[in-house]
Formats: C-alpha cells, sequence, structure tokens
C-alpha cells in the first residue's frame, strides 16, 4: 500500500491516510459528520487509541441540557489485542491483564495477589504481593503455592517452554516444581510455562483455555535460611537478658540456653551427616548372595560396558518388592576398584530427580557390585535412534532434564562432580519418560577449593571434549561439550557420526549444524520434522548447542548458563565456528 505520509481530518469529517504522492491509503475514521452541524475533535489519547467525537453545534442554542462529547469512531477497536510488543508490558503494563468494557474502553486489573504498581496510573502493572518461589533444591516450595484459574486469559510471548498432548493436572505440576514459572496457560491439551515480567496480558472471549497464576498460599510465609548472623543477634538479645536479671534468672536462663546449643548443634549435626558419611544412611549395604538370588543368577542383561555389566532384579524391602538394576564391576584391577568408590561415593552425595538414584552396593570380599533404580524405559540411544522419530516436544524435554541434571552435578552439589562421559546411552529413561543422568562411574569428584583437574582421556569417542587430546587442564566444561552433540541429536534425531549418508558434509553432525546455520539452511538438520520445523524456538536451540560445542572451553557457556538460555530468561548471542579455536600444542 506504500508508506503513509499525511492524516487529514477535511470539512466533510472524514479522517484519512494518504502517501506523499497523495494517494489515499486507508481511512481512519470512515465515519463522516458534517462540519456544518458538528463540533469535531480526534484524539490520540493516554491508553493508545486514536478517538473521534462529535458535538452537535445546536447544543449551544437549545437552552435545554447540555450534552457531552460523544465517540463516533476509534482505532484500534479492540486495543487490547491490537498491542502486542516483542519487549514492553504491552496496552496495560507488566503483569496486568487488558479487557474491554462496555463503553469500549480498556480496563487494566492485576491477577489475584497482586496489586498495582502506581494506584495513580492504571497502566503502570502489577506487581505480586508475595515473595517469589525459592529456587534452592532444598526448599522448591512446591507446597507453598497453589493456583487461581482464569478463563480466556493469556500473556502472549512471555512463555519460554512449551508442551503438546498434556493433561492440565500435568501441566499444572510442571509449572508448580518450576521456581522460575509465574504462570501456565492450558489450552486443548497444550502448555506454556511464562516467566517474568508477564506482557500483552488480555481478557478475551476469543482467547480460550485458561490461564493458571500460581501464588503463594495465604497461611504460609517465604522459606528463608537463618544465617549465622542471626543466631549472633540472637545469642547478643539472651546475653542481655542474662546480664539484666536476677541470678536466679541468670542461672535458669543459662542452663536452657546451654541445652538449646546442645540440641541446636545436634540437630545441625544429624542434618550434614548425609553429607560426611559414605555411603549415605539411606543407602542399603547388600550381600552378595541376596544380589545373586535377587538376579535369578545373574540372568536377565540389561546392558554391558567397559568395566561392568547391568542385570535386572527383584529385592525385598519390608515384604515389598522393587525391581533394581545391579551394576556388576568386572576388572576389579586398579581402574576398577577407583571406579567403584568413584561411582559410590559421588551418588551417595547427590539428591536430584534428573540423576538415576543408587539405592545400595555389595563391597563383599572381591565383588563389587551397585543396585539402582530400575529405568523401565532403557536408554535415550534406545529411544532417539529407533525406526520411528519420537515426538519433537518429548525430545526437548529430555533435553531439559539433562541439563538440569548436569546444572546440579556442576553448580549444586556439596563437591562439583564432572560426569566426564555424557552420552545417550548415560541417559536412562523412567516409566513417564522422564531422563535421568547415570552411570557415575568415571567422574572426576572435585574437592571445593578445585575447578580442574588433569588426567587420562575419558568419555565416548564423538562426545569427548578437544582439552582432552591438548593435554590441557579439564574443568566442567567438557561435560558441557558433551551435552552440545547430545543436544544436537536430540534437536536432529540422528547420530552425531553417519557414515551412510549420502552427503559427505552431513557425516559429522556438528559440523553439519554450524554449516546449516551459517548458511541460513538449518530447516535441512530436521527434513520432514513439521513439529520441530514449526517451533519457534527451533533456530535458538541449535545456536544454544553450538556455543557448547566450541573448541575453546572458555567460550563455552557453564550448564547454568546453558539452562538460562533454554529456558529464555537470557538472550542467546551469535555463535563464533566452533573450530576457530588456535592453540599450541
Amino acid at each position: 500500500m506504500g508508506t503513509g505520509f499525511q492524516v487529514i481530518f477535511n470539512q466533510s469529517g472524514y479522517i484519512f491516510l494518504v502517501a506523499q504522492n497523495g494517494s489515499l491509503l486507508n481511512y481512519v475514521s470512515p465515519n463522516a459528520a458534517s462540519s456544518s452541524q458538528f463540533y469535531q475533535r480526534a484524539i490520540l489519547e493516554y491508553d493508545g487509541v486514536l478517538r473521534h467525537y462529535v458535538y452537535p453545534k445546536s447544543a449551544n442554542s437549545s437552552g435545554g441540557r447540555a450534552m457531552a462529547w460523544s465517540s463516533m469512531d476509534f482505532i484500534p477497536s479492540n486495543i487490547c489485542k491490537s498491542i502486542r510488543q516483542s519487549s514492553g508490558g504491552g496496552a496495560c503494563g507488566f503483569n496486568s491483564f487488558c479487557s474491554i468494557g462496555t463503553d469500549q474502553m480498556p480496563n487494566c486489573d492485576c491477577p489475584v495477589g497482586y496489586s498495582v504498581v502506581d494506584p495513580n496510573d492504571r497502566m503502570s502493572g502489577c506487581k505480586p504481593n508475595f515473595a517469589a518461589q525459592n529456587c534452592d533444591k532444598e526448599a522448591r516450595e512446591t507446597d507453598h503455592f497453589s493456583f487461581n484459574d482464569m478463563p480466556n486469559t493469556d500473556w502472549p510471548d512471555s512463555d519460554y517452554t512449551y508442551f503438546q498432548q498434556v493433561r492440565e493436572d500435568w501441566c499444572r505440576q510442571v509449572c508448580l516444581d518450576d521456581c522460575f514459572c509465574a504462570v501456565a496457560i492450558f489450552r486443548d491439551g497444550n502448555c506454556w510455562k511464562k516467566k517474568y515480567p508477564l506482557s500483552n496480558g488480555r481478557v478475551d472471549s476469543g482467547v480460550g483455555g485458561k490461564a493458571l497464576i500460581k501464588i503463594r498460599n495465604t497461611n504460609v510465609t517465604a522459606n528463608f535460611c537463618v544465617s549465622k548472623k542471626s543466631n549472633r543477634s540472637t545469642l547478643i538479645i539472651i546475653g542481655s537478658v542474662l546480664l539484666g536479671s536476677s541470678t536466679f534468672l541468670n542461672l535458669l536462663l543459662l542452663s536452657s540456653l546451654l541445652l538449646y546449643a546442645f540440641y541446636f548443634n545436634k540437630l545441625k549435626s544429624n542434618r550434614h551427616q548425609p553429607y560426611q558419611v559414605l555411603p549415605g544412611p539411606n543407602i542399603r549395604r547388600f550381600g552378595f548372595k541376596e544380589l545373586q538370588e535377587a538376579t535369578n543368577g545373574f540372568k536377565e542383561e540389561l546392558g554391558r560396558g567397559s568395566y561392568s555389566t547391568v542385570y535386572k532384579g527383584i529385592v525385598k524391602n519390608d515384604n515389598i518388592e522393587k525391581v533394581v538394576a545391579v551394576k556388576k564391576l568386572h576388572k576389579m584391577a586398579t581402574e576398577g576398584e577407583q571406579e567403584f568408590k568413584a561411582e559410590v561415593s559421588s551418588i551417595s552425595r547427590t539428591n536430584h530427580k534428573n540423576l538415576v538414584q543408587l539405592l545400595g552396593y555389595c563391597d563383599e570380599g572381591q565383588n563389587r557390585l551397585l543396585v539402582y533404580e530400575f529405568m523401565s524405559n532403557g536408554s535415550l540411544s534406545n529411544f532417539l535412534f529407533q525406526s520411528s522419530r519420537p515426538n519433537w516436544y518429548k525430545r526437548l524435554q529430555i533435553a531439559f532434564a539433562t541439563a538440569r541434571g548436569l546444572c546440579y552435578l556442576h553448580e549444586e552439589c556439596n563437591n562439583q562432580i564432572i560426569h566426564c562421559d555424557i552420552k545417550p546411552q548415560n541417559i536412562l529413561l523412567d516409566e513417564s519418560f522422564t531422563a535421568k543422568i547415570s552411570d557415575f562411574g568415571i567422574a572426576k569428584l572435585l574437592k571445593p577449593d578445585q575447578s580442574r583437574t588433569t588426567t587420562g582421556i575419558r568419555g565416548t569417542k564423538g562426545y569427548v571434549a578437544p582439552e582432552w587430546f591438548r593435554n590441557l587442564p579439564v574443568t566442567s566444561k567438557v561435560d558441557v561439550y558433551s551435552f552440545g552433540i547430545l543436544f544436537l541429536e536430540l534437536i536432529c534425531c540422528r547420530r552425531n557420526y553417519e557414515p551412510d549418508v549420502e552427503v559427505e558434509t552431513e557425516m559429522i553432525l556438528a559440523d553439519f549444524a554450524y554449516d546449516c546455520y551459517k548458511e541460513g539452511t538449518m530447516h535441512l538438520l530436521v527434513a520432514n520434522d513439521d513439529e520441530a520445523l514449526n517451533d519457534k524456538q527451533f533456530d535458538k536451540f541449535v545456536m544454544i548447542a553450538i556455543w557448547c560445542i566450541q573448541e575453546d572451553p572458555a567460550l563455552r557457556p557453564t550448564m547454568k548458563r546453558v539452562m538460562q538460555l533454554m529456558e529464555g530468561s537470557v538472550e542467546v548471542p551469535i555463535p563464533p565456528d566452533p573450530a576457530s579455536f588456535i592453540t599450541s600444542i
């Protein structure tokens, strides 16, 4: 249509837009009102709506009741649905929602549990009246939050994760478990997780579905850790009371203080006991004969590795049978002994839903066995590289789960753990296809004051970071590299190395992915995968994977930053060529 040059409000009462050459582009107000009969004005008002008002000239001479200006036209017809900013709060500000009243004026309101930022400005946005959910793994506070349902409500463009073909209760739970999730939108079996700040909020019958607003329950308060400073303050107050009271009360209070200190230290000691004693108190020690019977003489093999074989077994605990996976270590030379100690030491200190749980062990004589929870859907390798392509959103869930597990190992354990062998065979799936990281046998457990270690090459070909081959110090970035390769495999649903492809340049997935990114042909990575191609985050995920596989470890993000990039809380910058790293050997 061309570019608008001038808005004209003519004598006939029409408001229209013209181009520079004088041609009519569009009527802003198509309804005319004679200037001989009406006073007229057009105002771009505070709410963003251009309104055309009229006032009859006859009112001045009628001598009757005064008349008011009436609205003749306005554009847009629904400001709530017309304003949709990629950045900014929309028609009513952040965390607010907009609805059109009977007078066609926009109403800006706050969800339950929120209040307006500036009471004098209804478009200033809203703020929560409760403390945000604690992201500490030990205090997720999921029991302290619930949802307020709002039908036909949405905050477009605030979502960072999208799931298809799920139930509403599943959508509620996945938002409740995620401390970054402020609102979940459930509509037609689809679930969107929204983060702060919420933008472009609207309520309209055409939206459909419902918004699940996560709010803190009114009968609970935020869970904050008691600091040493507050403990010292308490002691100072008690001491002041002691000094200002009678001798008898001093003795009584001093005795109470000593008893309290003894109880507190004992409680503190018990609280930290699982992290100091190896194996942990929840880890059971099995006899070799017991595990031999549980596996029916090590009959049903689940998998085999360089140092071990895994068998399916059934153990009894309080007359309750439980299916388990029993890992039997073979080569009990120095390497096997080190593997056993590393695995028991590492896993007994961990507790995360995306790590395979260690249930027990056996160190009877020369026998070394580990007992894990049974993962009924096997390895990611079997799931991903089967004949039929797995669902795109299920693949994304597995990627997010693996990233969360690695982030926990690197950032949140008492001692940082480098896995060193992240690959599809070491990602296992439970009955609901939740991904969990397994096999810490070659993990390198770092002390709190360590950040890197130098050791022999570990891991599996194709997933091993380049620094292993350059005699460079190995950090947690080796796991980031392996995750990047794994992420590409999940995105593209193919192995990292495919020797039988028709085009030679597509053999190595990492190189192929960067070539497609550089040439703007990323659709070639997921040919015929409409779910992936239609996901607006597809390009972003490929870029994140390219950052993870940078040859220079310093360029790779940490797993914590990877999570932020994946969730959308941090923008993904343009990645460089992964092979641009130059070093002297």
